[in-house]
């Protein structure tokens, strides 16, 4: 590595973690005794650093800059068994925002996002927008300005970052009616083992759509032969991003489409309520039956605010709980929660609801949750998931987690990936009792007596935030190396934990 690229790393690690405090480059010279325009070139890589500067960077920014190691990593280092307080308030879905930059790509207007989470997965969907010719804009309070061009330039799409993301699959029902052929990367993400993307390609079939892989490829290859469906849709499987391609493909048929067997998941309706306002017509919004009246075209300008993360939410709730703390989740989409808080209550977990408000796009319901001091049991049934209205399938981990801190035995079924229940066993480092039973159940069994760890991270989101909620717990300190897969689907999660009493520090390797 050449010193340039090395000093260019630093700032660039150093003005990613100022946006991450709201903090100016003006801010931050005042509080280092330095000037703004001396900032500016540390961003940009063109001024030495002494380790005496580097340091009072780092203390003025609460994290620590580097680690000098080999890779280029973020761990995590917590200080654990500390009991949290206060409150903190949920922001706007992971998978709602990148469903929504998807679906953006069918508007040939402006489109203007509000409040959305300056996480990797969606940075991923941005490159992968610009290098096809979109024009992405972040304005203030974390709003995101998208501006198509009259024609994409799909071949030079950045295959790096769309290898990166499974968001890249939902390319293919905004891009069907636009284009004849064209080719996508295979998509990536969590590795949780096999996922089929064949249900995506029998529903976009109804529009013509055929999509081949030769061999030695690492990509889709897509043809249409435009056809009208001639039947209702019906989904082999009640997928989230495969319900909302099909959704895609729909609104801009001009003609009306039924689809059934949908996902009625939360990120779904959000597209529903984003499409409504380019003036598509959907009806059954919620429900496993929809009837969606398309346009041929879409030009408009729009203004769109997703609605907050139930399974941020529910992350916050395990937080609290597994710490034995008295917290309030501000801002919690109750209509995603109300099967696991049930669950929990027949576990023994007490809490209070606010009165209900709506979101910022008016139709999601909202609550205020506090979190009481609770003894918990095992659940009497086993934990499982089912596609909406069930226990989302991203929640399960959560409840596994909290299962560590119920007196009994639980057994969690997570049915619906290939082989993320394995990753619980990583619990047992932190002295968890764990009993593997297969690929997709184990059992829990209760109370866990915490221990600190040192635990490299596992490359899916879920099972990672698991980890490290149970490392807030463990007294002493825990290490949590390589979160990449973290800031994939949260923004700012440490510091926002730390707000909340935790004690997390940030450790760059370089």
């Amino acid at each position: 590595m050449s010193e340039l690229n090395y000093k260019q790393r630093i700032g660039i690690i150093i003005q990613e973690t100022r946006l991450s405090r709201n903090m100016t480059q003006s801010e931050l010279a005042q509080k280092i005794g330095t000037s703004q325009s001396a900032i500016n070139r540390i961003e940009k890589g063109g001024q030495n650093l002494s380790v005496e500067m580097l340091g009072r960077i780092s203390q003025e920014l609460s994290s620590d800059i580097i680690s000098l190691n080999n890779g280029g990593k973020i761990n995590f280092r917590v200080h654990g068994g500390r009991e949290l307080h206060g409150d903190i308030t949920v922001k706007t879905s992971k998978n709602a925002a990148v469903g929504l930059l998807c679906a953006s790509l069918l508007n040939k207007g402006k489109t203007t996002l509000r409040r959305i989470p300056r996480i990797e997965e969606v940075y991923r969907i941005i490159e992968v927008l610009e290098s096809i010719g979109v024009k992405v804009r972040w304005l203030k309070h974390n709003d995101l300005e998208i501006v198509p061009p009259k024609k994409l330039s799909l071949n030079k799409m950045n295959e790096e970052a769309a290898k990166r993301t499974r968001t890249v699959i939902m390319f293919l029902g905004p891009l069907l009616h636009q284009y004849s052929d064209f080719k996508i990367p295979f998509a990536g993400g969590c590795n949780l083992g096999k996922r089929t993307v064949e249900p995506h390609m029998v529903g976009l079939s109804a529009f013509g759509l055929e999509v081949n892989t030769q061999p030695n490829t690492d990509y889709y290859h897509a043809t249409v032969r435009r056809q009208q469906p001639t039947k209702p849709i019906i989904l082999t499987e009640r997928g989230d991003t495969v319900t909302e391609n099909i959704i895609m493909a729909a609104a801009m048929y001009d003609g009306v489409t039924i689809i059934r067997n949908a996902s009625p998941n939360y990120m779904v309706q959000d597209v529903c309520f984003y499409l409504e306002k380019l003036g598509v017509k959907i009806e059954g919004i919620g429900t496993t039956t929809l009837k969606i009246y398309g346009k041929k075209s879409i030009n408009k300008n729009v203004d769109y605010a997703p609605s907050e993360d139930p399974i941020e939410a529910m992350s916050f709730i395990a937080a609290g709980i597994v710490t034995n703390s008295e917290i309030t989740i501000k801002r919690a989409p109750i209509e995603f929660l109300e099967l696991e808080l049930a669950t929990l209550e027949g576990m023994g977990l007490r809490y209070e609801l606010s009165t209900e408000y709506s979101a910022q796009n008016s139709k999601t319901r909202l609550v205020d949750i506090q979190l009481k001091k609770s003894d918990l049991t095992a659940a009497k049934d086993k934990l499982h998931s089912l596609p909406f209205p069930g226990i989302n399938m991203d929640n399960l981990p959560f409840l596994g987690l909290i299962a560590t801190v119920a007196s009994g035995r639980s057994m969690i079924h997570d049915w619906s990936y290939e082989n993320r229940a394995i990753y619980f066993t990583e619990l047992s480092k932190l002295n968890a009792n764990i009993e593997l039973v297969d690929p997709h159940r184990v059992f829990i069994t209760g109370k866990t007596r915490w221990k600190s760890a040192d635990i490299i991270a596992p490359s899916a989101l879920r099972p990672s935030v698991v980890i490290l909620l149970a490392m807030l717990a463990a007294p002493g300190v825990s290490t949590l190396r390589d979160v990449y897969s973290i800031n994939r689907g949260y923004e700012d999660f440490a510091n926002r934990l730390d707000s909340l009493g935790a004690h997390i520090e940030t450790i760059r390797e370089l």
